[in-house]
């Protein structure tokens, strides 16, 4: 029966990350990206056409031709009263 010896708890040195001030340079150029982003999806929003919108039509309807009466009536209602 082997045993192996239990795990060594030394400290491996941390990997260095990125200097502070690279990244402070990359939030900065996040933010600009997203300003110039935002101005961009503005404009093309106040750029778009407007839907719908309303059209009209004039149009001239010319009188059909009109013959005269055949004959005439006259009704004469008189009333009463009680």
């Amino acid at each position: 029966m082997t045993v192996s010896p239990p795990p060594s708890r030394e400290r491996r040195a941390a990997p260095r990350g990125r200097s502070p001030l690279l990244r402070v340079a990359l939030v900065l150029l996040l933010g600009v990206l997203a300003f110039l982003l935002g101005i961009a999806f503005a404009r093309t929003l106040d750029e778009r056409p407007t839907p719908g919108g309303t059209v009209t039509s004039v149009r001239t309807l010319e009188p059909l031709p009109q013959e005269a009466p055949e004959r005439t009536v006259t009704v004469t209602v008189t009333a009463t009263q009680p």
